[in-house]
């Protein structure tokens, strides 16, 4: 394990303006581009990411946060941001960045250590061989991903309680959240999303999302600009499922035909009518009479 200690900021009370008018920008940032181009999104993912924060309440000021790093473009992005926005004062929470390693075959291990300590990133690096566990388990021909999944979480929620963190964020976005709706509208027969705010079965851990309005494509960007040492997801040899790559290809079509319908349906996961849809334990129809 692999722990250093991180500074704290007082928080303080800075309008978006105010924000977006700062010279300076935080250490680790140093060296990115000065494009308008890259400027204008690193705003926009701060915009966002904060909106979020608020809108579902994520934030308790003095709370500490586990910060799950996988070392892909999503859970760096995650990190980056939120650290800018801890930097503005505008996050009062302790952040721990935290990787689980699971044994995957050549996994680079020395990738996530050296570049976190090249930052002054407080973090813990754990190593579990789930990998094994995954492969014991399924024939080779299946997919590993959704396992995997589960008994990393698992382990996640173990390492926040031992760091004494309230909460484990992860690096969903708002591609996740849309593919995630629609696998369960097509092939699970429910109206369900991935939320962005989830207290754990033990109903001592929150599980945060702050990227859930972000588009991958500005995180992948912004990871390109950024130049963060990205490890592939593709060690163990397994994929996502094809469930899901189908939605994002439905997705993907939807967007490049009639641009901006994945904002207008993250929009409409905000705005649900219970009275217009058919679930009666959300509306009591049977109640439901006409004025005499």
């Amino acid at each position: 394990m692999h722990t250093t200690l991180a500074q704290s900021k007082e928080p303080i009370d800075m309008t978006d303006a105010e924000a977006d008018a700062a010279q300076d920008t935080p250490p680790f940032m140093h060296g990115m581009p000065s494009s308008v181009e890259f400027n204008k999104l690193r705003k926009r993912l701060l915009r966002q990411t904060r909106q979020a924060i608020e809108d579902f309440a994520m934030v308790k000021p003095g709370e500490r946060w586990l910060v799950a790093l996988s070392g892909g473009k999503d859970s760096y992005g995650l990190l980056a941001v939120l650290m800018d926005l801890q930097w503005r004062g505008l996050l009062p929470v302790e952040l721990l960045a935290c990787n689980l390693d699971q044994g995957q075959p050549n996994f680079p291990k020395h990738i996530l250590p050296e570049y976190l300590d090249s930052i002054g990133v407080a973090h813990r690096i754990e190593y579990q061989d789930t990998y094994s566990v995954v492969t014991e388990k399924l024939p080779e021909s299946s997919t590993y991903c959704s396992l995997c999944s589960r008994l990393r979480r698992g382990h996640l929620y173990r390492i926040a309680r031992e760091e004494g963190c309230s909460s484990l964020v992860l690096g969903h976005h708002r591609e996740d959240i849309l593919e995630t709706f629609f696998m369960n509208l097509f092939h699970g027969g429910r109206l369900a999303a991935m939320p962005p705010k989830l207290l754990n079965d033990e109903g001592d851990v929150m599980v945060l999302r702050p990227l859930s309005y972000c588009a991958e494509a500005d995180l992948a960007k912004f990871a390109e600009a950024m130049k963060f040492p990205i490890i592939p997801c593709d060690l163990c040899g397994s994929q996502d499922g094809l469930q899901r790559n189908a939605m994002k290809a439905m997705l993907t079509d939807i967007e490049s035909r009639m641009p901006g319908r994945k904002d207008t349906m993250i929009r409409a996961l905000t705005n649900a009518r219970p009275s217009h849809l058919l679930d009666r334990n959300l509306f009591d129809f049977a109640g439901l009479t006409r004025a005499d």
